[in-house]
């Protein structure tokens, strides 16, 4: 059999690019991270303090160390991804360890009678984002990825389609080229002023289809601390944190067909499109927070974590495969391969900012109990410059919601052991609440003190029900996927 080979590269800059609510969404949510005893007790530590996570939650919290500390965590996570497509049921683990965190605190104790009776100064790095994840679904659909590329063609000149000067041609554009080059999609009337467009891929058929999103990197932030306390009443802190992104994201969609052609009509048979994102880059965030104690065993506190502002370039390949099974081999080619890697110009992200409040009772050297509220107005994301994604932000205002997420946790004191547990639950950004569904944690760990040197462990679990949606129009078929997110972490602590 004959076989015709069409390969298209492409290397460019555009304004118009693809970024969505999903891009926008991605850097605003945060892993339950850090500290092996912050994680055991679910991070309720906004009014607790003396810990390297805990002032990366409340500032105000690095007073509380009553000396110099240097400390690093090893984290191993997992992830099990269970999806259904139409009923047919696939699981996918992804398993990860790294350093997820790294810090020093440097405390000075006033020796003149002041009422500002500490200093504390820290830092501190921690990956509050894994992104090593891996979802496979697959099933019988009805409705075909041919309904993308046509959902973007319609309306757009034929001309247009058969520019090869790629650096013209916007987001849209780009993606009906795909189809059109790759024979998937074929205009109404062979004229440059065509603007319909018909699908090659035939109708009323079952579609067997596939979709492996794989997903890796990580989202850092680098905090530099700050904070005074004040006699033994109240704290307060500032921390300024730097956040480094490097994410990477591939997916393959494969669709074979049913349909027995023996017509001399083209149609498509199989399809496979393949999309490979990296994105990079760094953003800038602010916290201020403070602990107040009414008396010695209850503490209140307060913390406010600004937006981050992000500054993010996308590299992008989509490579489309269509193969016709079409019996004559003269009308159209059986193999096609359209290929586009895109550069794109830097864009900037706004996260969603977030009030905590908090309260503990501390028991002396027994234990304590933790709780915190925090609220985070999803709605508030944005993509920038705003001239290019107005159309997206209102989709996020209109879509994303203020959403709460409650933290429980508690330790006791057998002398030097320290037992914890903790409980989280967090809300959905989505209005509707089934885009991604409320998540549900449970946490417990174990310490014990050397005298100068701590160790601590944990284990933390949580679940969460969310629709992987393949692609953003045309064809918006999704997989329900029941996620469940397993993670040890082992810190080990130094007085300096």
């Amino acid at each position: 059999m004959k076989k015709y080979i069409l390969f298209v590269s492409l290397l460019s800059s555009s304004l118009i690019i693809g970024q969505n609510i999903t891009d926008a969404l991605r850097f605003s949510q945060n892993d339950l991270t850090g500290t092996a005893r912050f994680t055991a007790m679910s991070g309720a530590f906004g009014a607790l303090g003396g810990d390297f996570s805990a002032f990366n939650l409340n500032p105000a919290g690095s007073t509380v160390f009553l000396n110099n500390q240097a400390g690093f965590t090893v984290r191993s996570f997992n992830v099990n991804n269970k999806a259904n497509y139409f009923g047919t049921k696939s699981s996918q683990i992804e398993s990860s360890l790294d350093i997820n965190q790294a810090g020093a605190v440097f405390v000075f104790e006033s020796t003149e009678k002041s009422d500002w009776s500490k200093i504390a100064i820290g830092v501190n790095y921690e990956n509050v984002n894994n992104f090593d994840n891996s979802v496979f679904s697959q099933g019988i659909g009805s409705n075909s990825l041919g309904n993308y590329f046509l959902s973007y063609a319609n309306g757009i000149r034929q001309d247009v389609l058969q520019n090869f000067f790629f650096e013209d041609l916007n987001f849209a554009e780009q993606q009906a080229f795909l189809g059109y080059q790759g024979f998937v999609i074929d205009p109404i009337t062979d004229t440059p002023s065509n603007t319909v467009y018909l699908s090659n891929v035939p109708n009323g058929v079952n579609y067997f289809q596939q979709n492996e999103y794989v997903t890796n990197g990580f989202n850092g932030k680098l905090t530099l601390n700050g904070a005074v306390k004040y006699k033994d009443i109240f704290s307060v802190g500032l921390n300024v944190n730097t956040h480094f992104v490097d994410y990477r994201q591939s997916t393959s969609f494969y669709e074979r067909n049913d349909f027995n052609n023996t017509t001399t009509t083209y149609n498509v048979e199989q399809l496979r499109f393949s999309n490979d994102l990296y994105t990079y880059g760094s953003g800038l965030s602010l916290q201020v927070g403070t602990i107040i104690k009414p008396t010695k065993e209850i503490r209140i506190g307060l913390a406010y974590q600004s937006p981050t502002w992000y500054r993010l370039t996308d590299e992008t390949n989509q490579r489309l495969t269509a193969v016709s099974g079409n019996v004559n081999e003269v009308l159209a080619p059986d193999f096609v391969d359209p290929n586009i890697t895109l550069i794109y110009e830097p864009y900037r992200v706004r996260t969603a900012g977030n009030f905590t409040g908090s309260l503990a009772y501390v028991a002396g050297k027994k234990g304590l109990i933790s709780f915190d509220y925090i609220l985070r107005n999803h709605g508030d994301i944005s993509l920038g410059p705003n001239r290019n994604f107005a159309d997206q932000n209102a989709v996020i205002s209109n879509t994303l919601r203020n959403a709460a997420e409650y933290r429980v946790g508690g330790e006791y004191k057998i002398q030097k052991f320290s037992l914890r547990g903790g409980y989280r639950f967090e809300e959905s950004p989505y209005k509707n609440g089934q885009t991604i569904g409320d998540l549900t944690g449970y946490s417990g760990g174990i310490g014990y003190n050397f005298g100068r040197t701590k160790l601590d462990a944990s284990y933390s679990y949580a679940q969460r029900f969310y629709r992987q949606q393949f692609f953003n129009q045309g064809f918006t078929d999704y997989s329900s996927v029941n996620t469940k997110n397993h993670s040890v972490a082992v810190s080990l602590l130094f007085e300096l």
